[in-house]
């Protein structure tokens, strides 16, 4: 006797490793597609996942070629089809499209919100998707304002009445709690793929600091559309979050009034860091640069500087090595004295001072360096940074490795290499 039908929930499955038949993966799970039926009461089919495999790139599983799935694998067989995913009109995207989405239930027409979607292997070995994780909705009214979140419960698809109208009264909670733990660049490629509509939804439901990440790494014609869409105060404060140097790139990328509006709203000291940086052209050094290095006194010991570099928030590329300078220490800063790489501290006692281990060999370049200088010098010298110095030695900021390849990568390298031709 076979048992019952094993149920999986999808947002579970949301960066579960994907293997292959020989024991190697091949990427891992950021979606899975689903079709309905001739009617909403039957069970929607589930006809394959979407995995990202290396290179950022999504890409269509069949669920004929799942052998095993469950919330900590998904093993295929035979060859993955490496054509980028493209939705078509006939699908539904269960993380995109459905999580978060408002249905009634039909015994007592009460509002629920989906949280997550269990999808069983039927005896013909489909996929079909058979049951909702839902919370109640409390109906909004002058005495609800306080009153604790909805129950939650497991319910058949076949409970609810569901909306013909794929927008309706859908949130983006859920969906954005499926990618917490994932690289801002991850989600940036969801929102980039998703109908502009309910990508402005996903945006606005982000935090601030979540936001301005996630924009750093969306083509500029997509980074000034979510921009555009918030309201002035919460743009100004997700350009505040953001990087110096990428703040600079997406007003650079509006008309010159909007980007004075916004200048003008934030923060004296990081409109200023800004406004430097607009100063500059795109392929200079102080074009390039980033004003927030770790910028350290030559007093300073390993054990400080460890952990200056230490910090969450900060970037690899800038994480490498520190930068030695007189006092002040914020840029522009008092006489720039050398840098200190991270693998170098690694070889010295916590108590001694950065200011005895600089390396003075590294060039610094004037801020308007092209392009080309400051690439071979990053060659030469194996390096992730270069400093950039004032006509005074002041350190003024820090060209990155991944700035020098922002720049020379073409404008569409985000998007690039998606194929024009529909999966088989």
């Amino acid at each position: 006797m076979s048992g019952p039908p094993k149920r999986v929930f999808v947002a579970r499955l949301i960066a579960v490793p994907v293997f292959d038949p020989l024991g190697d993966q091949v990427g891992r799970v950021r979606d899975a597609v689903i079709v309905y039926r001739a009617t909403m009461r039957q069970f929607p089919r589930v006809i394959g996942l979407v995995v990202e495999v290396p290179g950022r790139r999504r890409v269509f599983v069949p669920m004929g070629r799942v052998t095993s799935i469950d919330s900590g694998q998904v093993i295929t067989t035979g060859l993955v089809n490496m054509r980028r995913f493209e939705q078509r009109r006939s699908e539904t995207l269960v993380i995109n499209d459905l999580l978060d989405r408002r249905l009634r239930l039909r015994d007592d027409d009460s509002p629920i919100q989906i949280e997550d979607v269990g999808i069983e292997q039927q005896v013909n070995k489909d996929w079909e998707v058979t049951r909702l994780f839902v919370r109640r909705v409390q109906e909004r009214s002058a005495f609800s304002a306080f009153r604790r979140r909805g129950e939650t419960m497991q319910i058949s698809w076949t409970d609810t009445e569901h909306p013909a109208d794929s927008d309706v009264d859908q949130e983006a909670t859920q969906l954005i709690a499926a990618y917490q733990d994932t690289k801002p660049a991850d989600l940036a490629d969801v929102l980039f793929e998703m109908k502009p509509e309910r990508r402005l939804q996903v945006a606005r439901a982000l935090d601030d600091e979540r936001l301005a990440d996630v924009i750093e790494e969306l083509p500029d014609e997509t980074r000034v559309e979510v921009l555009s869409s918030l309201d002035t105060q919460r743009a100004v404060t997700v350009l505040e979050e953001m990087e110096p140097d990428d703040a600079a790139d997406l007003l650079g990328e509006l008309s010159d009034e909007q980007a004075e509006r916004f200048l003008t709203l934030m923060e004296p000291d990081d409109a200023e860091d800004v406004r430097t940086l607009l100063s500059y052209d795109d392929d200079t050094a102080g074009g390039l640069m980033t004003t927030e290095p770790v910028i350290l006194t030559p007093e300073t010991t390993v054990a400080e500087a460890l952990a200056h570099v230490r910090r969450e928030d900060l970037p690899a590329a800038l994480a490498a090595a520190v930068f030695v300078c007189r006092q002040p220490i914020e840029t522009p800063t008092g006489k720039y004295l050398g840098i200190v790489h991270i693998q170098e501290m690694l070889r010295h006692p916590p108590h001694e001072a950065v200011g005895i281990m600089l390396d003075t060999e590294v060039e610094a370049l004037p801020p308007d360096s092209p392009l080309g200088e400051v690439t071979k010098l990053l060659a030469a010298y194996n390096l992730v940074s270069v400093p950039i110095t004032d006509e005074n030695d002041h350190l003024i900021g820090v060209v990155t490795v991944d700035d020098v390849l922002d720049e020379l990568l073409p404008d569409d390298w985000r998007v690039s290499g998606r194929d024009d031709h529909r999966r088989g």
